[in-house]
């Protein structure tokens, strides 16, 4: 491949991303995918259905990704996801701090950006609070407190952390078959558990957000890990993954991305600056979203209530921003695209999320009743 092809393939695979995330910024609106919204559903009126539509989505995300795993489309050792340390403190607590967060902040990252193209200025202020809070956890001061602590807690799992790649030798499979059937018997219990549901079988807005979001996730790997993939640059003559923020395969995730975008935006005049697959996912989603706010005549502009409105979200913004990096991802990045590898530090990470949500909507039930 020469240098001119290279840097058109380049631009290919941001617009495919772009395309990818501006889908799924359309369905999550159209359909109301949040995972603050599922916990709030079952806690609140005991309706499984919005959760139903996560886990389809997990399921489907699940079954793909080793789908395209074991047709040899991409390779799930070169994901962020793929590690022999699993530093389960660090999902745990920075899970539980994002959790909490997205509570305060009306819905996570994703959701954040969804809202924006929804109409919502608070969603607009969330977005640059957070992610100024991921930058300064990626590379300053939070940063700093985060490797001086709990990143230093870690345990050692080889040749993985991934779960098919330390079951396989206990099976005595090798690691591909061990990842299908693994990865593809549990994408599709998952999503035959979601099916079950009455609620969820009845609503064509469940099985669209199920099927369309989980279609979404295994669009970005394979945009990322089949179109991206350079198996050697025309000038340093080693293999790449085009447009990533970390060199690897990437999938859809927004805490991380929120700091690079505002990076972009900020040094846009920096040639060294460049988009990446990461930024054109947080633009896409928000204007997926505008898309189809537009079309069914939603839009609605959306301010702060008041003081102590301001405030929660405000606080909602700073821990989410400082948690999903902590946790290396948000509800998507680890709770569907973490997830869909089988990481164990993603199972880790989505459960401190679903915790700390609990003790977010805890917190605000407690304000009321001081009310």
């Amino acid at each position: 491949m020469d240098l001119a092809a290279f840097q058109s393939l380049y631009t290919t695979v941001l617009w495919a991303a772009f395309a990818v995330s501006a889908l799924f910024g359309a369905v999550a609106h159209r359909t109301h995918f949040c995972t603050m919204g599922a916990i709030s559903d079952i806690v609140n009126m005991g309706d499984w259905t919005r959760m139903r539509m996560w886990v389809m989505a997990i399921g489907v995300a699940m079954l793909g990704f080793h789908a395209m795993a074991a047709l040899g489309w991409i390779d799930p050792t070169q994901t962020i996801y793929y590690s022999g340390r699993v530093i389960w403190l660090s999902a745990l607590v920075g899970g539980a701090l994002f959790g909490f967060g997205m509570v305060l902040a009306s819905g996570c990252g994703s959701k954040t950006l969804v809202r924006i193209g929804g109409g919502s200025l608070k969603a607009v202020v969330v977005f640059f609070v957070m992610g100024v809070a991921a930058f300064a956890t990626l590379r300053g001061i939070t940063a700093v407190l985060r490797d001086s602590t709990v990143d230093r807690i870690a345990i050692d799992m080889q040749p993985g952390s991934a779960l098919p790649s330390w079951l396989a030798p206990l099976l005595g499979w090798d690691a591909s078959t061990a990842a299908w059937v693994v990865g593809g018997g549990l994408g599709l219990a998952l999503m035959v558990w979601a099916a079950l549901g009455e609620g969820f079988r009845r609503s064509p807005d469940a099985w669209l957000a199920g099927l369309g979001i989980g279609a979404t996730v295994v669009g970005m790997w394979w945009v990322s890990g089949r179109l991206g993939f350079v198996a050697e640059h025309p000038e340093t003559l080693e293999p790449v993954f085009l447009a990533t923020n970390s060199g690897r395969m990437e999938a859809l995730t927004f805490t991380a991305p929120m700091a690079y975008t505002l990076d972009w935006l900020i040094y846009f005049s920096d040639k060294n600056k460049v988009l990446t697959l990461g930024v054109v996912s947080v633009l896409g989603v928000v204007a997926g979203a505008f898309a189809h706010a537009v079309v069914s005549r939603s839009f609605r502009w959306e301010g702060f209530a008041g003081t102590r409105d301001t405030a929660l979200h405000l606080v909602g913004a700073l821990c989410m921003g400082v948690g999903g990096v902590t946790a290396m991802g948000c509800t998507v990045g680890q709770g569907l695209s973490g997830l869909s590898t089988l990481s164990v530090t993603s199972a880790i990470a989505f459960a401190g999320i679903v915790t700390g949500a609990l003790g977010g909507l805890r917190f605000q039930i407690w304000l009321l009743e001081r009310d």
